[in-house]
């Protein structure tokens, strides 16, 4: 009888994590003032020893209202900074991503999002007023990351962050 000596495989578990913090020089006031753009700062970090991985952030609104001009054109709108490497998700208003390579999510890595409201010079004083108390603006961001072995484009990473 002849025996092989044993071979033992270790499994060890991915892991993402990742946080959404504010940028610490915000004090900017969220002011809709006609002809003043907005800008809000965030940071979305990728926590040390996480894996490769498809990063998103979302952008969604409540009373949101674009006061449209005669043409149709927004007179309130907001855009995420694409100069920044995020990448807008085709047919997903308001979703933006970008690839996170092993290298960075090993070392942790951060990433800034800034996003622009532009308010137009033609918003007039009624239509300001016309937002009823408690139904302010809002725009809330949220971060969601998975993992990019084995998903090759960041739609069907989305499809996963949003079925899981």
């Amino acid at each position: 009888v002849s025996e092989s000596e044993s071979s033992v495989s270790t499994f060890t578990l991915g892991d993402i994590n990742i946080k959404l913090t504010e940028a610490e020089s915000e004090s900017q006031p969220l002011k809709i003032i006609p002809g003043v753009e907005i800008t809000r700062s965030l940071k979305v970090t990728v926590e040390p020893n996480s894996e490769a991985c498809w990063l998103f952030v979302k952008v969604e609104e409540t009373n949101w209202s674009r006061f449209p001009d005669a043409n149709g054109t927004a007179k309130v709108f907001y855009s995420v900074d694409v100069q920044k490497g995020w990448i807008a998700l085709n047919d997903h208003p308001g979703v933006y991503y970008r690839e996170v390579s092993a290298e960075d999510a090993k070392t942790g890595v951060e990433y800034d999002v800034n996003c622009n409201v532009t308010v137009s010079q033609m918003l007039t004083k009624a239509e300001i007023n016309s937002i009823a108390s408690g139904t302010q603006p809002q725009l809330s961001f949220t971060a969601y990351a998975v993992q990019r072995l084995g998903i090759d484009d960041a739609a069907t990473a989305w499809a996963a962050a949003n079925n899981p």
